[in-house]
C-alpha cells in the first residue's frame, strides 16, 4: 500500500468493501490487471456482467497486466504455484452478486448432497438398462456417421463425480472406451458433432506441421492427432464437412509445457455435460470454420476436456473456471510486478517470461453476435486484440529460442569436433609413445642379444685359447718324448720318411712295436712353431700330477688315452683333433689314426716307407712352418734290404 497513490488506495478500499475481502495484495493485483477499474475488477471476481451484459463485459480479458496462473521456470529452477488469490467467501453479500445457473461450479458440494447420497443408488439401478440402450444407439449412429446428441446418465450414479472422473466418467461408452481422458473426449466430440479434427482431414498447403512438430519433438508424450498439418501456408477445407480444432493429446501439464517450449499461444477448452449451453457450444463454436481456421493458421495449440475427468477438473481449478463452456488463452508473457510498477520494466527485461492467462471466456455461445463463447466473439477477440498484442513478443521469443538452439548446435558441433581432434591427438600421442616404447624394447633386446653374442664369442675365444694352449702343451711334450728320431731305440727299427706340409722332409726311426699314435705324435711335434725352443718343452704331459718319468710305450699309451678322451668328449673325428692327415707317398693310401693300431700292421709301412702330411685345417699349422725338416733332397731313407 505504501507504493500506491491516493486514488489507487481508494480503489483498493472500494473493492474490499464490495467483495468483503481482507487480502490487500489480492485486491491490488486484481485492480492492477484492469487498470484500477473497480467495476471491471468486481466483474472479474464475480465472473459475470451487469444487466446489459455484452461481449466485452462477459469476456474477462486481461489487457496489459496478466494473471499469473502457473510458472514454468527455466532449466535448473523449481516449479512453483502462484495462484490467483481472491477471497470470495462472502460473494453473496455483494450488491452486484446475481447467482445464475451458469455461474455454479458443477463439482462444488450442495445442500442436498446428503439426500442425493440415499437416492442415487436407486437411480443407478434404473440407469443400468438406459446405459446399455444408449451405448447401442450411439454405436449404430456412430457407425453410420450420423451426429447424435450426448445422452448421459452419469448423474444417476451414486459415485462421487471425482471418482467418476478418475474412472473415465467422461463418457465410457462408444468408440472412445478404453482411451485416455483427452483422447476419449475428442473421440466423443467427433461422434457427437459429426466433425473431424482438422489435422486429420485438411489438405496441407504449407510445409511441416507446427502442431505435429510440437507433439513429436516434445519428448513428453504429448501428441497431436494430425498426421500432416501445414504451417503458415493456410488450409483448404472440404465443402459440406465439419471440422474441429486440432486438439493435443496429453495431460494439461504437458500442454502447458509445450506452449512454453514452443513459444505459442494455447487455447484451453473446458466443458461440462451438466450445463445446457455446452451442446450448442460444441455444435456452433467448436465447428465454426472461421474459428477453426484462425486457430490453425496461427498455430494456436488447443487442449480440451470435460471437467468430470480428473485432468480437466484440475485445469478448471487452476484456471478458476466457474461457468461452462469455458475458454482460456495462455501464452508466455514478460514477468510483471504490479506492486512496484516503476521497477517492472527493468525487472521484466532480466527475468524469464512466465506462462500467463491472457483472457477467459465463459458462458453461453448464443446469440452468436454477443455471447461470450460464440465463434464470432472468440474469432474477433483473437484477430483484433489477443494476437496483435502477443504475436510480436512470441515471435521474439521464438527467434531467441531458434538462436539459442542454433548456438547450442554450433557449440555441440564444436564440442564434437574438439572431441574428435582430441581423440585423434590422443591416438597419435599414444601411437608415438607405443612406437617409442617398442623401439626402446627392441633396442634393449638387440643390445642384450649383442652382449650375449659378444659374451659367448669371448667365452668361445677363451675356450679356444685354452684349448690351443693345452693342445700346444701336448704337442711340445710329444716333441720332447717322440722327436728324438729313433736314437737309442733298441731292436728292430722301422724308418719312415715324412714330408711335411711346409715342404720339409725328415726321416724318423720307430720301434718295431710302435703304434700309429707314435707316427702321428712325431708329425704333430714337427708342427710346433720354430720360435718355441725345444729346451723349454715340458717334461710331463699337461694335467699330469704324478710327475713321473715314463718310457716311449707308456708315453704312447698316455697320449692315446688323451686323444680318445678328446674325441669322446667333443663330437669330432681324429683328423679334426690332429689337424692333418697322413698318407703313403706311392701308392697313395691314407693311414688313419686308430687307437691301438701298430705301424707294423700297416700294409704300406711294412719295412719302412715314405709318407706325406696334408693339413686339414689351420690347427696343425702354427706359422706356416714347422720346426723339423730343411728341405734336403737326400732323405737318407734306408730300408731293411739296404742294411
Amino acid at each position: 500500500m505504501d507504493a500506491l497513490d491516493e486514488e489507487q488506495r481508494h480503489a483498493v478500499r472500494q473493492l474490499q468493501e464490495l467483495t468483503n475481502a481482507t487480502d490487500v495484495d489480492a485486491a491490488t493485483n486484481v485492480l492492477a490487471s484492469v487498470d484500477w477499474d473497480v467495476h471491471r475488477a468486481a466483474e472479474l471476481i464475480f465472473g459475470h456482467g451487469g444487466p446489459t451484459a455484452s461481449t466485452s463485459a462477459s469476456t474477462r480479458d486481461v489487457e496489459v497486466e496478466e494473471i499469473e496462473m502457473r510458472e514454468y521456470p527455466a532449466a535448473g529452477e523449481t516449479a512453483r504455484m502462484l495462484p490467483f488469490e481472491v477471497d470470495d467467501s462472502q460473494q453473496g453479500s455483494g450488491p452486484r452478486y446475481r447467482p445464475t445457473q451458469h455461474h455454479q461450479n458443477p463439482l462444488a458440494p450442495t445442500a442436498t448432497a446428503l439426500a442425493a447420497l440415499f437416492t442415487r443408488p436407486l437411480f443407478t439401478l434404473i440407469a443400468v438398462p438406459l446405459h446399455v440402450l444408449s451405448g447401442i444407439v450411439r454405436f449404430i449412429f456412430g457407425f453410420l456417421r450420423v451426429p447424435v446428441p450426448q445422452i448421459r446418465f452419469a448423474g444417476l450414479s451414486f459415485l462421487p463425480r471425482g471418482a467418476l472422473g478418475l474412472a473415465g466418467g467422461g463418457g465410457g461408452g462408444g468408440a472412445g472406451a478404453g482411451l485416455g481422458g483427452p483422447e476419449r473426449w475428442v473421440r466423443e466430440l467427433e461422434e457427437e458433432t459429426g466433425a473431424v479434427c482438422v489435422g486429420r482431414a485438411v489438405v496441407p498447403l504449407g510445409v511441416a506441421s507446427a502442431v505435429d512438430g510440437a507433439g513429436s519433438s516434445s519428448g513428453s508424450g504429448l501428441t497431436a492427432r494430425s498426421a500432416g498439418v501445414g504451417g503458415q501456408g493456410g488450409l483448404r477445407l472440404e465443402e459440406g464437412r465439419k471440422y474441429l480444432p486440432d486438439f493435443l493429446m496429453g495431460t494439461y501439464e504437458e500442454f502447458l509445457r509445450t506452449c512454453q517450449r514452443e513459444a505459442k499461444v494455447g487455447c484451453v477448452v473446458l466443458v461440462s455435460a451438466e450445463h445446457d449451453d455446452v451442446a450448442e457450444f460444441k455444435r456452433s463454436t467448436l465447428t465454426d470454420p472461421a474459428f477453426v481456421k484462425i486457430l490453425y493458421e496461427n498455430e494456436i495449440l488447443v487442449w480440451g476436456g470435460d471437467v468430470r475427468d480428473q485432468d480437466a477438473w484440475s485445469a478448471s481449478e487452476k484456471l478458476q473456471a466457474t461457468t461452462y463452456p469455458f475458454v482460456a488463452f495462455v501464452a508466455l508473457q514478460p514477468r510483471r510486478n504490479p506492486a512496484t510498477p516503476s521497477s517492472s520494466s527493468a525487472s521484466s527485461a532480466s527475468s524469464p517470461p512466465t506462462l500467463t492467462v491472457l483472457s477467459r471466456h465463459q458462458g453461453p455461445s448464443i446469440p452468436s453476435s454477443s455471447a461470450p463463447t460464440s465463434a464470432t466473439a472468440l474469432t474477433t477477440h483473437l484477430s483484433q486484440r489477443l494476437l496483435p498484442r502477443v504475436t510480436p513478443y512470441l515471435g521474439r521469443l521464438a527467434a531467441a529460442q531458434r538462436a539459442r538452439a542454433m548456438e547450442r548446435e554450433i557449440r555441440e558441433e564444436q564440442d564434437r569436433a574438439f572431441e574428435k581432434t582430441k581423440m585423434r591427438d590422443r591416438e597419435r600421442i599414444e601411437r608415438k609413445m607405443r612406437e617409442e616404447r617398442e623401439g626402446r624394447m627392441r633396442e634393449e633386446r638387440e643390445r642384450k642379444e649383442k652382449e650375449r653374442m659378444e659374451r659367448e664369442e669371448r667365452e668361445r675365444e677363451r675356450e679356444e685359447g685354452r684349448r690351443k694352449e693345452v693342445r700346444m702343451g701336448w704337442r711340445r711334450w710329444g716333441r720332447r718324448v717322440f722327436g728324438k728320431g729313433g736314437d737309442g731305440v733298441q731292436g728292430k727299427v722301422l724308418r719312415v720318411a715324412i714330408r711335411l706340409p711346409s715342404g720339409g722332409r725328415i726321416v724318423h726311426g720307430f720301434r718295431g712295436d710302435a703304434s700309429v699314435t707314435a707316427l702321428y705324435a712325431v708329425v704333430d711335434s714337427m708342427l710346433v712353431p720354430a720360435g718355441m725352443s725345444a729346451e723349454d718343452d715340458p717334461l710331463y704331459p699337461p694335467g699330469d700330477t704324478a710327475k713321473a718319468s715314463m718310457s716311449s710305450a707308456v708315453a704312447e699309451a698316455v697320449l692315446e688315452a688323451h686323444v680318445r678322451s678328446e674325441l669322446d668328449g667333443a663330437d669330432r673325428n681324429a683328423d679334426a683333433y690332429w689337424g692333418f692327415k697322413i698318407a703313403s707317398a706311392y701308392p697313395r693310401v691314407e693311414i688313419p689314426w686308430k687307437a691301438g693300431a701298430r705301424l707294423a700292421d700297416v700294409e704300406v709301412l711294412r719295412g719302412g716307407g715314405q709318407v706325406i702330411v696334408e693339413v686339414v685345417n689351420g690347427v696343425g699349422m702354427a706359422n706356416g712352418n714347422g720346426s723339423g725338416g730343411d728341405g734336403d733332397e737326400d732323405d737318407g731313407y734306408h730300408t731293411e734290404e739296404s742294411e
